[in-house]
């Protein structure tokens, strides 16, 4: 399957293995914290930022650099979605990609448990997702 990376979105990029595997490292501590936290805002913080950091990494594998521009997070979504062969990951990244901007931008955190929940196991599902 061929993906097609927007330039405006991405730029080619030639990443060291090291800074490859330091994008895996940053997500992966990410989701830890995540795993880890016992205060909602920040486990909802830290699975949204190692969802974002896993897309990275992925695009990175395919030698593109994501360039920072407004929509950048969408479309971090949508490739790691066309890179997995899973569309759920653009429908679930969305919904938390959509509570992260309330909160931010309107200062409206509303994560249920359940959600909170579902958004950390979704995380650790997309990363087992990496070698496709």
């Amino acid at each position: 399957m061929i993906i097609h990376f927007e330039t405006d979105a991405f730029q080619k990029f030639s990443f060291t293995q090291a800074q490859i595997d330091s994008l895996l490292e940053s997500a992966m501590r990410d989701l830890r914290i995540a795993q880890e936290s016992v205060i909602p805002e920040i486990s909802f913080k830290f699975s949204y930022d190692a969802l974002i950091k896993i897309g990275m990494y992925r695009i990175a594998r395919e030698g593109y650099r994501v360039r920072s521009a407004a929509g950048h997070h969408i479309k971090i979504l949508e490739k790691l979605s066309k890179l997995t062969d899973n569309e759920d990951i653009a429908v679930m990244g969305n919904v938390i990609r959509q509570k992260r901007n309330r909160d931010l931008y309107e200062g409206m955190f509303t994560v249920t448990d359940k959600e909170l929940e579902e958004f950390v196991f979704f995380v650790m599902f997309v990363k087992t997702l990496l070698d496709r």
